[in-house]
């Protein structure tokens, strides 16, 4: 791929378009940059978005040339602007490319000899002069002047887009939402983008508003950054900020100092945005130490906590009795401790039950005899986990078909409205059409957000039997809010904790060390055991080097595994031992740049077919296919979620899209433009990890922020292992983190919300 060129030229023919994305392809002609003139002999193929140009227009574009293997070489571009025709030979160029119907090559000719330099404006202003040649009626005139004003109109309006930033797929989007309104909307707030226009975020936003002028203390400037702050936080887990928090966290974002008044100001926006009833302010709190809740998170909060509570009220009037459990054992031939009996009896008796303990400690086997108990009952159930692979692994250990929590509830997407380009996630399973079961059963609970939970409990019927199956010492969900330790710090609901480790679970010393570690004991390093190995490496470089040795020669014979399921896990994101870094440096050694394999830059990260790579966002409306033999569509669905993992299986520059073949086989085509949403996965953090389970795991340690390096950070690390834990760095790191059980501070209210209650 070459670096990136400059050239100016017209474009004479559009050989595909998408009215959606305003992506296509065209042949162009080059122009000399200098005198305007055209070389015929110089044309090209390019592909790009190029939304709001027709064919005869004048373009400056910025891009690359490549080859692509089937068309040959192509310009890609990456930015362009348009170029208004000024002189008599552009002019009749344009005209003559028939970009207004009823003038040809011929009449272009006459109409630019006869007004010479002043054609556009005759054309515009007069355009009853054209009349003047022969061959134009005064109606064809008056056809032309109405066509010639349209024109004139859509090229202001691309100019006026291209000066505010707005170019490509987005002005197709905010054409189409604002019409003739658009200027309006950008010169008075143009922060409404950011809200109603999908993939438009605070920060794009935010400089469309600086190349309009916008004041930065501008109160919309100031509301929007706070809303932003709160969206932030949620990605950082939090349900609400103390007003100080926020206050400060926006002053940051903003740029702004909290002397001359800003303080002020942002007191007057969150009024504002209260009275709008876009946030919520709670009461009673010393001054700058109120939680500010978006509105929709406080709702969810509540709902939660209500939904919850009256399934808790449930009280099954059949008990049972020691001889069914007994009866169940001899079914299933297992033999239940005391704490695993006691959660059949809760489960099966009470609405709400919370199960929790680390590896070994026989969850599956409980889980087991609760699902054989609900069917000598009578009773039916569903089984759910939040991810395709953790709800796999559900039904492989207990024999019955689990699924996503969200297929569970049926999620479908729908614009918001017409004009928006919005699509908003709905579940069709709600308050209006619930499940039909008598139990559900939901499996790695950590990994469960607020949201997501608070629209499973909006589907489930009173009178359920809700059981909640979790590791509470992992780490909390990667979305906001932290619900299986609320719910366990309320002390509102039935929890059984087993803490009894298993005679066949403790002979593997992943299960072993990671109780130690969770008990605040140091793992065992001597290395003489066949499942978890400690390699001292004290230098980067050194640690990556091994790292490398180990995925591809050393440990896929010793766990029988290829490197693609041989995971490495990272605490950080940022860093020369942070994800980031690592996927760079693992995928030139993994799946470096060959002859025959496709691949795409953006900016500093290349894609290549081979490539491992994680959704890390929710996409409801992507498309997913999976297909059997002769390529025959055996099953289709939508959506993607943050964490799900896959392959890149093609790569097509011409149709500027990726083929992505993610877990249970689902393929999915995802355009360049939707690339944004994935990583590079052959280095995960620990927490993109959560409810995942690989054959052998390599986790760096070698320093970090003291915040990221903690007790349950690296006890998820281990336990993510099925049969081989490596560790690769100081032990001075492993022991700091085992030391550190301070986890980071969430800003939670639903023990509050139950208190309430």
């Amino acid at each position: 791929m070459s670096d990136p060129v400059r050239i100016r030229a017209y474009i004479e023919q559009f050989i595909f378009r998408s009215a959606d994305t305003g992506y296509g392809v065209a042949n162009l002609v080059l122009l000399d940059e200098n005198s305007g003139k055209q070389d015929d002999s110089a044309t090209l193929t390019a592909v790009g978005t190029l939304s709001d140009c027709s064919e005869g227009d004048t373009i400056e574009a910025e891009g690359t040339f490549t080859v692509h293997p089937v068309y040959g070489e192509q310009f890609r571009i990456t930015s362009y602007r348009m170029i208004l025709p000024t002189d008599a030979v552009s002019v009749e160029r344009y005209l003559a490319s028939g970009a207004i119907k009823g003038i040809g090559k011929v009449l272009a000719k006459k109409i630019v000899k006869r007004f010479g330099d002043d054609t556009f404006r005759i054309m515009e202003d007069e355009p009853e002069r054209l009349s003047e040649l022969k061959g134009i009626s005064p109606r064809m005139a008056r056809e032309i002047g109405i066509q010639m004003k349209e024109k004139h109109e859509q090229r202001e309006l691309a100019m006026f887009l291209q000066d505010a930033g707005i170019t490509g797929a987005l002005a197709v989007k905010v054409i189409a939402r604002y019409k003739d309104d658009i200027r309006r909307v950008l010169k008075e707030n143009p922060y409404k983008l950011a809200e109603e226009i999908d993939g438009v975020g605070f920060r794009r936003a935010d400089e469309i508003a600086r190349r309009m002028g916008i004041s930065a203390d501008a109160e919309f400037r100031v509301e929007s950054g706070l809303m932003y702050a709160l969206e932030q936080a949620g990605y950082d887990g939090h349900m609400y900020l103390p007003e100080d928090v926020l206050t400060e966290r926006t002053l940051k974002l903003l740029n702004l100092e909290r002397e001359g008044g800003n303080g002020e100001l942002i007191y007057t926006c969150l009024r504002n945005l209260a009275a709008d009833g876009r946030i919520l302010a709670e009461t009673g709190y010393p001054p700058g130490k109120a939680p500010v809740y978006d509105r929709r998170a406080y709702r969810e909060e509540c709902n939660a906590a209500a939904l919850l509570t009256a399934l808790a009220a449930f009280d099954e009037k059949n008990r049972i009795t020691d001889e069914d459990i007994d009866a169940v054992e001899r079914e299933l031939d297992i033999t239940l401790d005391a704490a695993q009996r006691q959660a059949v009896r809760d489960a099966v008796s009470g609405g709400v039950l919370i199960l929790t303990g680390g590896p070994g400690t026989g969850k599956t086997t409980t889980m087991g005899a609760i699902l054989r108990m609900f069917i000598r009952m009578g009773k039916s159930f569903v089984l759910a986990a939040p991810t395709g692979r953790a709800a796999k692994r559900m039904t492989e250990a207990t024999g019955f078909e689990a699924g996503t929590i969200h297929r569970l509830l049926e999620v479908s997407v729908r614009d918001s409205d017409e004009d928006s380009g919005i699509r908003h996630a709905y579940f069709n399973r709600n308050e209006d059409n619930r499940l039909e079961a008598d139990a559900v059963l939901i499996d790695e609970m950590s990994m469960v957000d607020n949201r997501l939970f608070c629209a499973l409990l909006k589907a489930i019927s009173p009178g359920t039997h809700l059981i909640l199956i979790g590791d509470a010492a992992q780490l909390p969900s990667v979305g906001p809010g932290q619900v299986l330790h609320d719910l366990i710090d309320s002390h509102r609901f039935k929890v059984v904790a087993l803490t009894n480790i298993f005679r066949q679970a403790a002979e593997s010393d992943i299960v072993v060390n990671a109780h130690r570690i969770n008990d605040g004991e140091i793992p065992i390093m001597d290395n003489k055991s066949r499942d978890f190995f400690f390699m001292e490496r004290n230098s980067i470089s050194a640690v990556i080097g091994q790292m490398v040795a180990l995925i591809k020669d050393r440990l896929p014979d010793y766990v029988k595994a290829p490197p693609s399921e041989i995971q490495v896990l990272t605490p950080m994101r940022k860093g020369a031992l942070g994800a980031d870094q690592l996927n760079n440096s693992l995928q030139q050694a993994l799946n470096p740049g060959r002859r025959g394999v496709c691949e795409w830059r953006e900016g500093d990260r290349i894609w290549r077919e081979g490539d491992r790579v994680m959704q890390i966002k929710n996409d409801y409306s992507a498309e997913w296919v999976i297909t059997g033999k002769n390529n025959i569509v055996i099953d289709r669905g939508t959506g993607l979620f943050n964490g799900d993992m896959g392959v890149i299986k093609k790569i097509d520059n011409s149709l500027e899209e990726v083929t992505v073949e993610f877990d249970e086989r689902k393929e999915v085509r995802i355009p360049f433009s939707g690339m944004e949403d994935l990583d590079l996965a052959y280095a995960t953090t620990i927490h993109k990890s959560q409810g995942s389970e690989y054959p052998a795991v390599v986790i760096p340690l070698l320093g970090g922020p003291p915040v990221l390096l903690n007790r349950n950070l690296l006890y998820t690390a281990v336990t993510r292992a099925k049969k081989c834990v490596v560790i690769l760095g100081n032990r001075e790191t492993v022991v700091r983190m085992v030391e550190n059980a301070e986890e980071m501070k969430r800003y939670t209210g639903l023990v509050k919300r139950l208190e309430e209650l």
